[in-house]
């Protein structure tokens, strides 16, 4: 597909990054000849110079003939000015990312009109997933599917664990759950693994259940099912906003540390219910003089990454029950990934995830697709992917174990109508079932049938 991105930030990068590897033809546009250079230098695009917005620059990118123009400049009002003049202009689908509450409130309105396919917050995607993981505070991550009947999660195995030492054909049976190891990160490689893989102390695990199953699996595995009560958020950037109010609005006790005082006393004045601090969280002594240890989570959301990092690393080695970082840099996930930190949220992630997983949807034929829902999980060496069978196929009816799968895939959990089904061998794919595919990330699955060989049964 002919893609043009408009905003060659870090999000803008990140995007193209990922689009080159799938081998899309991607134009880059930016008013920053630096930013230009780097990434013609390391990627496999068309660089152009100038405001994205203009329609003088737009024709230069060839919007006139393009099927995809993705908005990612710093402004909302143009980004959204760019995705209606590509609209205008013949571009086939536009994508902005819109950061203003009030602006997200009436896109969903005015998409039309404004010639919008999608439109992308980064800080709310970010700050729904903090929510979601302080709600179950012993994973590291949790990814949902099949509008949120069925999880993803991501935990650490310690010693004592149960699983500790077990086979993988073992653990429906050790849990007393019907669930599903499907990616296993072990020094920093990652497996899709058979019943025959034995788990060790210090693997990271990811593991599909059933969403109503959760709390069984956390009393199952003997690990912390305290309610979080107390949350300390450090930064008063637009994340700690949503994220704000939908603690409040939960019943948390929230209680903010930002440095500079004219925005703490306007975070102040917006959530009267919250407690906020001026001050350096980052200062030694600081943390202890406001009583870090006594909250039972602490989410780090200042804009510099290495402060988050240091935050975190230092709240776990005081024992905090939860900790969340934000960070923009990814690669500062697998190279600290020997750490503490807890949960780590990429934003910048998170808005590339959704991007691309609508891209490959409308790339195989020419409308949204089958796959519903895209995630990379396990530091972003894998993904997880959700797809709907609609239609007969080879791979129908057939039971899993006469399936000629490629390499490294798994098929995590099958919905069929109001069963969710963790698969064995003798279970089959229907028409209308909602089925979740686990696969490494080094290639791109756009539809069902990526998965199979090419004779999709076995003689």
């Amino acid at each position: 597909m002919n893609i043009i991105i408009v905003g060659a930030g870090k999000v803008g990068y990140s995007i193209a990054e990922r689009l080159s590897f799938e081998e899309h033809s991607i134009t880059l546009v930016d008013t920053d000849t630096d930013v230009l250079e780097e990434a013609q230098d390391n990627l496999d695009v068309l660089t152009i110079e100038g405001n994205g917005a203009s329609i003088d620059t737009l024709r230069r990118a060839d919007a006139d003939h393009g099927d995809v123009l993705i908005a990612m400049m710093n402004a909302d009002e143009a980004n959204l000015l760019c995705c209606l003049s590509a609209k205008k202009l013949g571009c086939r689908y536009t994508m902005a990312r819109v950061r203003d509450p009030e602006y997200s409130k009436h896109i969903s309105f005015l998409r039309d009109d404004l010639g919008l396919s999608m439109a992308v917050n980064p800080e709310h995607m970010a700050a729904n997933e903090i929510y979601r993981l302080i709600q179950f505070p012993s994973f590291l991550k949790r990814d949902s599917f099949d509008k949120g009947r069925v999880e993803l999660v991501e935990m650490k195995l310690l010693d004592g664990s149960p699983l500790v030492g077990k086979k993988l054909y073992e653990t429906s049976s050790i849990l007393g759950l019907r669930v599903l190891v499907c990616a296993v990160e072990r020094d920093g490689v990652v497996t899709i693994p058979n019943g025959g893989f034995t788990l060790m102390s210090g693997d990271r695990v990811t593991v599909t259940a059933a969403r109503v199953d959760l709390a069984a699996l956390i009393k199952s595995l003997g690990l912390l099912r305290q309610k979080i009560r107390d949350v300390l958020i450090i930064g008063c950037g637009r994340i700690a906003e949503y994220l704000t109010d939908e603690l409040l609005r939960s019943g948390v006790n929230v209680k903010v540390i930002e440095k500079d005082e004219k925005r703490a006393e306007e975070f102040q004045e917006r959530f009267p219910k919250s407690l906020v601090i001026k001050g350096n969280a980052s200062k030694k002594g600081f943390l202890e003089s406001e009583r870090v240890d006594s909250f039972d989570a602490v989410i780090s959301l200042t804009g510099v990454d290495e402060e988050n990092l240091v935050i975190s690393m230092y709240c776990s080695h005081l024992g905090i029950k939860k900790t969340v970082t934000k960070i923009d840099r990814s690669e500062y996930t697998s190279l600290f990934s020997d750490r503490e930190l807890g949960s780590v949220v990429c934003p910048k992630e998170l808005t590339a995830n959704e991007i691309i997983r609508y891209i490959r949807a409308i790339s195989r034929s020419g409308e949204e697709g089958s796959i519903r829902a895209l995630h990379r999980i396990v530091d972003g060496k894998a993904e997880a992917l959700e797809f709907v069978i609609a239609a007969q196929a080879p791979y129908t009816g057939v039971p899993l174990a006469k399936l000629k799968f490629k390499s490294n895939v798994l098929v995590a959990c099958i919905t069929r109508s109001s069963q969710i089904i963790i698969p064995n061998g003798s279970d089959t794919l229907q028409i209308g079932d909602t089925v979740i595919i686990v696969t490494t990330a080094d290639r791109p699955v756009y539809d069902l049938k990526d998965i199979f060989e090419r004779d999709a049964v076995r003689d």
